[in-house]
């Protein structure tokens, strides 16, 4: 992809997941100020290192995200065990896309004709999804970008009401929402922006210069998505069609996966379709959303350990080629010791509310 596509992207995509996972924590229009720079502050201490991590084991590898962990456990002498997180990641993104799918359909349907058929209008959505999978992915990338400065510019024209910014006092589940909104809402851990920027990282010979800009763009959907809100119809349905073509981009970025792994047409189908359509089974959502959290947050949390304490020092030095060994050194401190507590900080007080 282009160095601008991979940005552009990562706004889209981070803007959308944020959008389908925002109203199953119940933050949707909550504007707390306090919640909003705890959210910031996760991005800078926990989705900027996960960022130069998964660069940094683009750069190592060479391949996408599920083909590489062959090639990174045999370069740390590691056990074949390390190499399922692969595999969780490429299941979980039909999984993320199934989810966003239903949230924001749910949010569109609200009070209208097919409230009721919500299941129904979700296999439909689905099935589009797959279909849209097989297009380029400029074409992908530019119908996101469409639905989402269409969905912003129309939530704004129609004057939707949002809370006045306010401040109230920091809760500990409020970490976990952070934490799960600033990695799992970013695609981080996934091997997305792995994938879709593998030849501009292997050209490139500072890992910043892919890292910073995706970050930078999910930065600004993050700050973007403070001044939205889905409550009216029109905009609802606009971010319906952005979801819809977002997910076919999941869908075709994990089905790469699958082909690369020689994995039989019709196999692929079958997960893809799976981690879709479990969506809709009635009255499983409040679950299934639980389930998506903790499950994204595994992964990021599996890769921290991995590349922290895993993986040779020397291997990860030579791949970011950062510009001082102190900026090396702070990267890896945040990986081996502030994203594992962070993470695992974050699952005890997202399970906690259930407790």
């Amino acid at each position: 992809m282009s160095r601008w596509l991979s940005p552009l992207m990562a706004f889209c995509l981070s803007f959308i997941i944020i959008a389908g996972l925002a109203p199953s924590l119940g933050i949707q229009i909550d504007r707390q100020i306090d919640f909003w720079l705890l959210w910031l502050g996760t991005m800078v201490l926990l989705a900027l290192p996960i960022g130069y991590l998964e660069v940094a084991l683009a750069k190592r590898s060479k391949t996408t995200a599920l083909n590489a962990l062959s090639t990174l456990t045999r370069d740390a002498d590691a056990s074949q065990k390390w190499r399922l997180v692969g595999w969780l990641a490429v299941v979980f993104i039909p999984f993320l896309a199934g989810g966003v799918l239903s949230n924001i359909s749910q949010i569109a349907l609200q009070g209208s004709t097919f409230a009721s058929q919500a299941d129904l209008v979700l296999i439909g959505l689905a099935i589009a999804a797959l279909l849209l999978s097989y297009l380029p992915r400029q074409i992908l990338v530019l119908l996101i970008v469409i639905g989402v400065i269409g969905s912003l510019i129309l939530a704004n024209v129609l004057g939707t009401a949002l809370q006045p910014w306010h401040v109230t006092a920091i809760e500990f589940k409020e970490w976990g929402y952070a934490t799960i909104l600033a990695l799992v809402a970013s695609g981080l851990g996934l091997g997305i922006y792995w994938q879709t920027s593998l030849s501009q990282i292997q050209q490139q010979e500072q890992s910043s210069k892919t890292v910073v800009p995706i970050w930078i763009a999910q930065l600004i959907a993050v700050i973007a998505f403070g001044y939205f809100a889905m409550s009216a119809q029109v905009p609802a349905y606009s971010m319906t069609f952005a979801a819809v073509v977002a997910a076919g981009l999941m869908l075709q970025l994990a089905r790469e996966q699958l082909a690369q792994r020689q994995i039989a047409l019709v196999i692929q189908i079958l997960i893809l379709l799976a981690a879709l359509l479990i969506w809709a089974i009635p009255n499983v959502s409040t679950v299934l959303n639980s389930v998506l959290m903790l499950w994204g947050l595994a992964i990021c949390l599996i890769y921290s350990i991995f590349a922290g304490w895993i993986m040779k020092i020397s291997h990860l030095r030579k791949a970011m080629n950062f510009s001082n060994e102190i900026f090396y050194n702070i990267w890896r401190i945040a990986v081996r010791i502030v994203l594992p507590l962070s993470i695992v900080l974050a699952m005890i007080s997202f399970i906690g509310q259930f407790i």
